[in-house]
């Protein structure tokens, strides 16, 4: 692959950047996998081992489980929670 670089090819500030990345990317993903855990059934739009799997999709996964996966009742976005 003619575009990629080794971790001795990339500036100080790329390796920053692939750290950082990483971190967040990992923080997405625990913090998916924590609520995935946490939440009953009914309030997942599928089925929760679905959405582990996807959820293991780099940074995508993460947020489309919590921009889709998660249901919003109306009782529960209008009590502020």
């Amino acid at each position: 692959m003619a575009g990629r670089k080794s971790w001795r090819d990339m500036s100080k500030g790329q390796r920053i950047m692939v750290i950082v990345s990483g971190a967040i990317n990992m923080a997405l993903l625990g913090a998916a996998q924590r609520s995935i855990g946490k939440t009953p059934d009914s309030r997942i739009r599928g089925k929760k081992a679905v959405w582990r799997a996807v959820s293991f999709i780099n940074f995508f996964g993460p947020v489309s489980y919590f921009l889709f996966g998660r249901r919003r009742d109306a009782a529960v976005a209008g009590s502020g929670r």
